[in-house]
């Protein structure tokens, strides 16, 4: 019979395997992974994991959504560092681009995949709302100050999807050795924002 764990061992265990899984699902597809992998990967038996999570679909959703509390975070200390909206803005966007680079595994599973039973995760649901809620909530600081006009929301997804492409890009390699990655991001965001501006 298994020795009863305190709550402290348990978290532990489970901060282990996600560490774990994120790295192989990361590079082999979380399709590719097993349960067993898993449990040699920390040196365990094939069945200890069970008693931590109910199956793999259990533990990719837990690793998504502590990249997303990660990233989330990171975000927000770049937020509240920065009084003006425009630079507030771009601290944010350049604490999203360094946990992107710093953090690729996290990264390409937060946002390259989609778990078609995301609905059944509520920290999932939650840490990806939240890092969602400070995307817009940059956005809507320079639209309330009266630097851009538009719809918040509409802004920071556009903000969005022009970020993560380029990152997608440099981390794929694809940018080629002509462009900075960094003069990039800067450039498309202030282009945005150009044609975004009052008057």
């Amino acid at each position: 019979m298994p020795r009863a764990l305190s709550p402290a061992q348990v978290e532990d265990f489970r901060e282990r395997l996600c560490a774990a899984a994120e790295h192989l699902f990361a590079e082999h597809g979380p399709e590719a992974v097993t349960m067993r992998q898993l449990a040699a990967e920390l040196g365990v038996s094939p069945m200890t994991p069970y008693r931590y999570f109910k199956d793999k679909d259990d533990i990719l959703a837990a690793v998504r959504a502590a990249g997303f509390g990660r990233f989330a975070q990171a975000m927000e200390a770049a937020f509240h560092g920065e009084p003006d909206p425009v630079k507030r803005s771009e601290a944010v966007g350049r604490a999203y681009a360094r946990f992107a680079l710093e953090q690729p595994d996290a990264y390409r599973l937060m946002f390259d995949l989609s778990q078609p039973n995301e609905a059944d995760y509520p920290e999932l649901v939650a840490a990806s709302s939240r890092a969602r809620d400070m995307l817009i909530g940059q956005a809507k600081g320079m639209v309330d100050a009266g630097q851009i006009e538009g719809d918040p929301v509409l802004i920071a997804h556009m903000l969005w999807a022009a970020l993560h492409g380029g990152l997608v890009l440099q981390l794929a390699g694809k940018l080629g050795p002509s462009i900075d990655p960094s003069a990039l991001r800067r450039n498309t965001f202030q282009a945005i924002l150009k044609g975004l501006a009052k008057g």
